[in-house]
């Protein structure tokens, strides 16, 4: 098998001294709760056609007023199966699946499945959860999640690492079962969203990339200079391959002032060049945009950032 890293849409997506951009599905408007699924193909095509790098699907198995999101979210193979077929070029990437509420051979077979639908243009990332009722909901507690995730993502890993056969140690594994379809590359890399309950070591000696949500720059610093020592320690010849997330209300005011929001930035295109360039120079990767406010359409802002912000980033 070839290098996780080495995995062509990993490499579009994660390029040491660069910096790619990508968007979080659903895209919505303030106050929408029930994003169009045709819609959101529009929006993928069209992310595909502006030359974007990736486009993240999330993984919410339920909704409940204590929750702080209220989107309903499709299910993230369902979602992933149709903008697979709807684009050509662009990398797509699950930030996160719930690794512990799912069983790791349905999770290891639906990231086959998109890999081979997409041909090879699927990354896997694996997230935590970490909202008790949704556990309590799948009989299970949060307590347990950090130890499940790490069971899981051995499994999950080992078994993308072994043309698709279970684990032949399994006390009941069936010796001739495997996953098909095939990769079509080997592998699928697969990446840490969010801190999963692990240790940044962890994580480092374990996952391609790491993905994170956003923080004030000086704080993210911090947090990406953890993460290198890390990666250095486990791994000297290993780029520090690192993500985040960024909500985003950009004005139609080039020169507007910058504004700190929940996880992101209210500005102007000027303002957020500046913010994109210091993350680039911080040693980020690649920066998945959540598209927010009711001001202008999602269209016009992705226009906007693909003719006047990503051009200086090439």
């Amino acid at each position: 098998m070839e290098n996780p890293r080495q995995h062509p849409a990993f490499e579009v997506v994660f390029k040491p001294g660069n910096l790619s951009f990508g968007f979080v599905l659903p895209l919505t408007c303030a106050g929408q709760t029930r994003p169009d699924p045709l819609a959101q193909l529009d929006f993928a095509r069209l992310a595909d056609r502006l030359g974007f790098t990736a486009l993240w699907v999330r993984d919410v198995p339920l909704n409940s007023p204590d929750y702080p999101d209220p989107v309903e979210h499709l299910d993230p193979w369902v979602h992933l199966g149709a903008v697979a077929v709807a684009t050509e070029r662009i990398t797509l990437i699950t930030g996160a699946i719930v690794s512990p509420l799912r069983h790791f051979i349905h999770t290891a077979k639906g990231a086959a499945s998109v890999d081979h639908i997409s041909r090879g243009r699927f990354l896997l990332g694996l997230g935590s959860g970490d909202r008790p009722g949704e556990f309590r909901s799948f009989g299970q507690e949060l307590s347990g999640a950090a130890e499940q995730f790490r069971e899981n993502w051995q499994r999950i890993s080992k078994l993308l690492d072994n043309d698709g056969r279970l684990d032949p140690s399994g006390a009941t594994a069936d010796a001739n079962a495997q996953i098909r379809p095939r990769l079509l590359h080997g592998s699928i890399p697969m990446l840490a969203v969010g801190s999963a309950g692990q240790t940044i070591g962890w994580i480092a000696r374990n996952a391609c990339a790491w993905a994170t949500y956003y923080r004030p720059l000086a704080r993210q610093r911090d947090r990406y200079a953890i993460w290198r020592a890390a990666v250095e320690k486990a791994d000297p010849a290993k780029s520090p391959a690192f993500a985040s997330s960024l909500r985003l209300q950009l004005e139609d005011n080039a020169h507007a002032p910058t504004q700190q929001l929940d996880l992101g930035l209210r500005t102007g295109r000027n303002g957020l060049i500046e913010e994109l360039l210091a993350l680039r120079e911080m040693g980020a990767q690649h920066i998945m945009f959540n598209l927010t406010g009711d001001e202008r359409p999602a269209e016009e802002v992705m226009q906007e950032l693909a003719l006047d912000v990503i051009p200086r980033f090439r």
